[in-house]
């Protein structure tokens, strides 16, 4: 069987080789990485090497003439390949030269032995061989010994293991040239079955080797991903505090200017009731400011302080209507801070402060397939007219709403977020209706 290169063994490796060149080669095709290019160009001229062994004898003197050239341009590739995996121009500057040094002299012996067998013969080839081959060897060993040393890695060790293993059987079956073949065809042998078996042990142990390396290429990417998902995360928490951070003031402005005028209109107890309010209001804020999201149920709690307030400080007062879906759980919903505030804020003093009668303002929250709908409606004078009406900049007049929209956007990264402002007037009545959609995302 050992003695039969058309045995299932040498079947198998040969085949086994061809298809790790398709393989790697393929892969090179995808990447581009010089480390399957060289790795393929390894296993290609090894599994052209071993096809001498199975041609007919019409086509026999060819491989006369390639036998040692396709051996060294194998060498060749398998230097450029180690220098590629071990990354020596890195870890082994000096040595790199000489790994480089060394591939030149491989491919000009190819040509060289390509020439012998043209102007001499194939016995040339073979006693020059043998003087060739022992300094491959020690400068081979020497690397070893210098990569091992020099390149801490796992990567490294199985490296050099699997070459050390390829070499000794190599070597093995290089004592053909000085003690001929008989003493292995007597065993049941054939010389060249160590090659066969060093070339296959090693191409396994590099191929493991390169899917280690795949394996941590898509670690690092996985990681680089989620580092970048957190930095993104931050820098939206940060865009979404600068927004709150600049919306508080104007909320605490109006607040205050509130207090002023009750003292103004000397309406002592008034003031006194608001400043409570006001003071409660701030101390609730403080207390969820920490971070850039919060629940539901303690928004529509603050809102309620809020609007309280404002009741006192509009003529007459105004009913707030609030109606929530019992589909939803208000303590799992995460929101932006004071994020229906200006809406609310918007309705007051640019829709039912400028119409007499009974005023009110209602705040609906609802559930609709994945998202929750906010709809806040007012019976003001409408939005077209309070537009008609105001002598302030847009910019100004809804900078608490403006922010709180970016803010929304921001935390739920644009993800089915809609916000509708409409004009519900009509012959009837007057109004406006403020739609805010977002997913429904819990704790």
């Amino acid at each position: 069987m050992l003695l039969d290169f058309h045995s299932e063994i040498y079947s198998w490796i040969r085949g086994g080789l061809f298809v790790l060149f398709v393989y790697h080669f393929l892969i090179f095709f995808q990447n581009k990485s010089k480390l399957y290019l060289y790795y393929s160009l390894y296993l290609l001229a090894i599994s052209v090497y071993f096809i001498k062994h199975i041609v007919s004898a019409d086509y026999l003197e060819l491989f006369n003439y390639t036998n040692f050239s396709f051996q060294f341009l194998a060498y060749a590739a398998y230097v450029a390949f180690a220098r590629e995996l071990l990354d020596t121009r890195t870890h082994l500057t000096k040595w790199d030269r000489y790994f480089e040094f060394a591939i030149k002299i491989l491919l000009m012996l190819a040509a060289v032995f390509f020439a012998i067998e043209l102007f001499l013969d194939y016995n040339f080839q073979i006693k020059a061989f043998t003087v060739v081959a022992p300094f491959l060897t020690i400068f081979t060993l020497v690397s070893y010994y210098v990569v091992i040393t020099e390149i801490n890695d796992s990567s490294t060790y199985y490296f050099v293991i699997g070459s050390m293993l390829y070499l000794v059987l190599a070597n093995v079956s290089f004592l053909e040239l000085f003690i001929g073949s008989d003493p292995f065809i007597q065993n049941g042998v054939q010389p060249m079955f160590f090659v066969y078996i060093g070339t296959i042990l090693q191409c396994i142990i590099f191929s493991v080797i390169i899917g280690f390396i795949i394996k941590k290429i898509e670690q690092k990417s996985k990681n680089a991903e989620v580092r970048l998902a957190v930095k993104l995360k931050e820098m939206e928490e940060l865009k979404m505090t600068a927004l709150q951070s600049q919306m508080n003031p104007h909320f605490l402005f109006n607040s205050l200017n509130s207090i002023n005028n009750f003292v103004i209109k000397n309406e002592v107890e008034k003031a006194s009731d608001y400043i409570t309010k006001f003071a409660k209001l701030i101390r609730v804020i403080l207390n969820s400011s920490s971070s850039p999201t919060s629940m539901l149920s303690e928004e529509l709690e603050i809102l309620g302080l809020y609007v309280k307030m404002e009741q006192m400080r509009v003529s007459g007062g105004f009913d707030y209507i609030v109606n929530i879906d019992n589909k939803l759980k208000l303590e799992t919903i995460k929101v932006p801070p004071l994020f229906l505030q200006p809406f609310i804020e918007n309705s007051i003093w640019h829709g039912i402060m400028k119409v007499s009668g009974p005023k009110f303002i209602e705040l609906t929250i609802k559930a609709e397939g994945d998202n929750v709908i906010c709809v806040v409606k007012d019976n003001g004078i409408g939005i077209d007219k309070a537009k008609e009406q105001s002598h302030m900049s847009q910019k100004r007049k809804f900078f608490g709403i403006e922010a709180t929209e970016n803010r929304i956007r921001i935390l739920y990264q644009n993800k089915s977020v809609k916000i509708e402002t409409k004009d519900i007037s009509n012959d009837t009545q007057t109004g406006t209706q403020v739609s805010i959609q977002f997913p429904y995302l819990t704790d």
